[in-house]
């Protein structure tokens, strides 16, 4: 038995469709004793929708094992004053933050998705309300900091872009608080009651949930959907453990590999 901690988009579903084979893994994972931790990096749903939309793609999950960027933005924030710039349906997991207006000491910035919601999330109002807070001291934090996330429709920009932006006009660094941040992945091994070297990360993105992962000593597995790129794996130097085709090979593939 291992605990393994599994990405969301990209490995279980792709722009909401679910992908074949994923609820008969998880089904599986479950049958053979494996504790399951879902760890992602969206920030177009709260917790709850989440795992209620796995649910309606037969993916048996309760809400308290997805673990959210949400989540991490309370742990690393309460007790601050929180300018935040994120999508308005994970507002709800934010709700012991205090969120101003002005006169922010934490300025936090969320992601991107397909619907017009992103435009005005990062308008250039916005930005530059964020940027006045940072000149005036307040220090920045974003959920993410992903370069692009897979659709159907193909790859689209996310907000690492807007992150990147800031920091370069407010000469400050971004704490990043969702994967690939050591704090994410060792809090999630925690829920787990599971040490790094024992648990498993599976996931679509060779930077945030590789590379994030080993950086904790976690073992892993890539999987061939998704953000998946054979170049990037190729001219990197992030090496997972394994590499199979689909999240439906992955049980068969860990009871010959643990």
């Amino acid at each position: 038995m291992a605990g393994i901690l599994i990405d969301v988009d990209g490995v279980l579903h792709v722009s909401g469709e679910s992908l074949p084979g994923a609820p008969e893994a998880i089904a599986a994972l479950r049958r053979n004793g494996h504790r399951l931790r879902f760890v992602t990096n969206t920030t177009t749903r709260a917790r709850a929708q989440l795992a209620e939309v796995l649910r309606s793609h037969g993916i048996e999950v309760e809400d308290d094992e997805v673990q959210t960027t949400a989540d991490a933005a309370v742990r690393a924030l309460r007790g601050k004053r929180v300018l935040a710039l994120t999508m308005q349906a994970i507002v709800a997991d934010l709700i012991e933050l205090e969120l101003v207006g002005e006169g922010a000491e934490a300025v936090l910035l969320g992601g991107a998705d397909e619907t017009p919601e992103t435009n005005l999330v990062f308008s250039y109002m916005n930005l530059a309300r964020a940027f006045a807070e940072l000149e005036l001291g307040a220090s920045l934090y974003c959920l993410h900091r992903n370069r692009w996330w897979q659709t159907k429709r193909g790859p689209l920009l996310d907000a690492g872009a807007f992150v990147a932006g800031l920091e370069y006009a407010a000469q400050v660094e971004a704490v990043t608080l969702g994967k690939p941040s050591a704090a994410y992945f060792t809090t999630a091994c925690e829920a787990l009651d599971s040490d790094p070297e024992l648990t498993w990360m599976v996931g679509d993105d060779i930077e945030a949930d590789i590379a994030g992962a080993q950086g904790i000593g976690m073992r892993t597995v890539l999987v061939r959907t998704g953000k998946f790129r054979p170049d990037e794996v190729e001219a990197g130097r992030t090496r997972p453990d394994g590499i199979v085709s689909s999240i439906a090979s992955l049980p068969e593939w860990l009871e010959e590999h643990l």
